[in-house]
């Protein structure tokens, strides 16, 4: 449109589609209940089945009251990829624990020869550990048997 300015000036108004009908509204035509007509039923909007369900309702109000609330600091999909990822863990764990558990026979006397060498050299530490503890006139009474016991072994 052309809007006249003082001393024969015309300024020529580029608008957006407020000064005049946009292209897309040129393509569509206007729906037929607008036109006011009171005997025609005019169309509603249809409900969606999952909003009107009960149980997505409950939900839907249990989440908002407990954003409200503020219990809910992670959203909900984190609070799955969370737990997902801790079952996931918890499942490896399981089964390291039952690989460890298959034991190979050979395996299985290494271990018994492992733990009966251990068992041997506690004992061997024990029986030094009371040798030191022990008074002197002991020390020396296990010498004199020692050296009467060989005595005797050298005689027979």
């Amino acid at each position: 449109p052309q809007l006249p300015l003082s001393a024969g000036v015309t300024v020529w108004v580029v608008g957006f589609g407020a000064t005049g009908p946009s292209p897309a509204s040129s393509c569509v035509p206007p729906p037929d209940y607008m036109d006011g007509d009171e005997d025609l039923i005019k169309p509603k909007k249809l409900l969606n089945p999952v909003k009107t369900s009960r149980s997505h309702q409950e939900l839907h109000r249990e989440l908002l009251s407990s954003c409200r609330r503020g219990v809910e600091t992670k959203p909900e999909l984190q609070r799955v990829l969370e737990s997902r990822k801790r079952d996931q863990l918890i499942r490896q764990r399981k089964q390291e624990e039952e690989a460890r558990k298959k034991i190979s026979p050979l395996e299985a006397e290494l271990l018994k020869r492992h733990m009966k060498l251990e068992e041997l050299e506690r004992q061997q530490e024990q029986q030094e550990e009371e040798n030191l503890r022990a008074p002197e006139f002991v020390k020396v009474r296990e010498n004199l048997r020692r050296t009467s016991f060989h005595a005797d072994e050298k005689e027979v």
